[in-house]
């Protein structure tokens, strides 16, 4: 990427002076277009809001949600982010679609790896009643399964940026120990991110300022479009293993509701007795997001096509 015509300092002094994107546009000689990008990345960083003069009273064109303590930001001007979630991870259970994260971490070489929530499926510390007579594996067990798993990714991943936005299925190790035990609040091991040090624990991820990955916000058949449609951000969730990606095109330009799917094999034993035979919009996968010069391409699905082959850029891989 070309190095930036002036520094941050000397582009928010010249919105002061401008006050809007086409006179400091012309100022710098870029397009109005690059001048709304460069404004982004500033606000997301400073955590502030460039106002404009134009209108009536001085009124900010684009504005964060207020910062929250446990959002994480990453900047990839050229590079690829994996993003895969709903794992739920389980003892000795390696399915095609984590084989094929490990083909294509090693293929891509990813500036980021994002296990977008429920890695941790928490079955036995569930709020739901037990399901007859089925059999779950013991906390200790889900966790040596996550943490073995998401090991052998982060070795993979090499130098790659790793990140864990926390779903609700994860938020079950610290809820089951907040109502049971809160007098241990505090101590190490106590939280779910203790047990995982080289994963940056967060509720959400902003790349770029522009990219929110999180791991559920709208429910239902449409909710990569209304997440979209709500946020005003491409935004990509998991929660729903329904693997898709929505366009959506407005004034403001062109951006996309993902959904990750789901890492695991749906037909599981994470979900067998739970699903009672029914079938399920559900398909397993996960999703590559591609920047060129700090613009997010269309995202792209990988998808499991069956036990050993997924389906990438139009190539049958075989995992």
């Amino acid at each position: 990427m070309p190095a930036p015509v002036c520094t941050d300092d000397e582009f928010v002094e010249l919105w002061k002076k401008h006050g809007n994107p086409s006179s400091v546009a012309r100022a710098l000689a870029i397009s109005v277009r690059s001048v709304h990008e460069r404004r982004r990345r500033i606000e997301a960083r400073r955590d502030t809001a460039l106002l404009s003069n134009i209108g009536p009273g001085s009124v900010p064109l684009y504005k964060h949600a207020p910062q929250h303590s446990a959002r994480k930001h990453a900047d990839i001007q050229d590079g690829v982010a994996l993003v895969f979630s709903d794992a739920h991870f389980w003892p000795g259970v390696r399915t095609t679609a984590f084989r094929a994260l490990l083909v294509l971490i090693r293929e891509l070489k990813p500036k980021a790896v994002v296990c977008n929530g429920d890695a941790f499926d928490g079955a036995s510390i569930s709020r739901f009643p037990r399901i007859g007579w089925d059999s779950k594996p013991s906390v200790i067990e889900e966790l040596k399964a996550c943490q073995e798993s998401l090991e052998i990714i982060g070795d993979a991943a090499g130098k790659a940026k790793l990140y864990w936005p926390l779903g609700n299925h994860d938020a079950r190790f610290e809820n089951r120990l907040a109502q049971n035990a809160p007098e241990f609040e505090g101590i190490n091991g106590f939280h779910l991110k203790d047990h995982f040090p080289d994963w940056a624990a967060c509720w959400s991820l902003w790349i770029n300022s522009d990219v929110v990955i999180k791991h559920r916000m709208r429910g239902g058949i449409h909710a990569t479009r209304n997440n979209t449609l709500n946020s005003g951000m491409t935004i990509v969730t998991g929660h729903l293993h329904s693997l898709k990606v929505t366009p959506l095109t407005d004034y403001r330009g062109e951006r996309w509701g993902c959904d990750t799917g789901t890492l695991a094999d749906p037909t599981g034993p994470q979900f067998v007795d739970y699903l009672e035979d029914n079938s399920t919009d559900w398909r397993s996968g996960f999703i590559v997001l591609t920047f060129h010069q700090g613009r997010l391409l269309w995202p792209e699905v990988v998808y499991v096509l069956d036990p050993t082959h997924v389906s990438f850029r139009g190539r049958i891989i075989e995992v």
